[in-house]
């Protein structure tokens, strides 16, 4: 883990900086696992094609959390090989299906970076951790919270972006938000303490959210692999395409977003299934 904060140069003239979200990855150390019938390496790949054949242009890449299904350094290794396609540098949060620890050690050596803090132009960029090992729930300690305090305070006059695996707020889907983060009050009462705080942004609940709480922007992005049925009482899932995001952030604080998909179809998972 590196405590570095990194800093890197706004391309745009106009201090806009561009940045593509990629979540819930669920990569295999065998690149023909599969994840309730759908091959998760196949649906990354398909989805860093469609990304590159769009042609928008991007400073760098977050991707936040459940890269890997099992916890292997060859997940990893084949996560960071795909994405290099991409030639931006790469940042993360660890994820409830990730090893946070064996990320931190191997990463930078496959040339992802590892620093949980990043600014860029007028925004700061921390990077936290909410992995709770082996369990589908998140929370976020006390030393993560002063870390957070720490950094913000380091550029107080800075927008402010936290990126966080678990989505601190419900879904309304009543099986889901038993896997939330469990502190999300005390991790929203916290944030609520910084005023240049503008975007919470997450991965984990595979779905689309963009919603506003406490004058803070929270947004999840859908995965790369499957999707959940949004507002669902069981598990049940989506049939619609993997995701990705773009999100934009101006010198001024705003931000403008939007999510892509593949088409429907291509990537179908067995909607036989009870739960994963």
């Amino acid at each position: 883990m590196d405590t570095k904060t990194c800093k890197l140069s706004v391309a745009n003239e106009n201090g806009r900086i561009s940045v593509l979200q990629l979540t819930d990855a669920h990569l295999f150390a065998d690149e023909a696992g599969t994840l309730l019938g759908v091959r998760t390496a196949s649906s990354f790949k398909a989805v860093l094609s469609s990304i590159l054949n769009q042609e928008i242009s991007f400073d760098f890449v977050v991707v936040t959390g459940d890269i890997s299904q099992d916890y292997s350094v060859n997940s990893y290794k084949r996560f960071a090989h795909m994405v290099s396609v991409l030639e931006v540098p790469v940042f993360f949060v660890p994820g409830n299906h990730d090893d946070g620890p064996l990320m931190y050690r191997i990463f930078g050596d496959f040339g992802v970076h590892t620093e949980r803090s990043l600014v860029c132009g007028n925004w700061h960029f921390i990077f936290l951790n909410s992995e709770v090992y082996s369990v589908p729930h998140g929370w976020v300690e006390r030393s993560e919270l002063n870390f957070l305090k720490q950094q913000y305070e380091a550029y107080p006059d800075l927008n402010t972006v936290v990126l966080v695996h678990h989505l601190p707020r419900l879904v309304h889907s009543r099986w889901l938000d038993t896997q939330t983060m469990h502190n999300q009050d005390e991790f929203n009462n916290f944030i609520s303490n910084f005023p240049n705080i503008k975007l919470v942004l997450c991965g984990h609940v595979h779905q689309e959210v963009d919603e506003m709480f406490n004058n803070i922007r929270y947004i999840s992005t859908p995965s790369t692999s499957i999707q959940f049925e949004p507002y669902s009482h069981d598990f049940a899932l989506d049939m619609q395409g993997p995701g990705w995001r773009y999100l934009q952030f101006d010198p001024n604080g705003q931000i403008s977003t939007q999510v892509y998909r593949l088409p429907a179809g291509r990537f179908v998972p067995d909607s036989g299934v009870e739960g994963y």
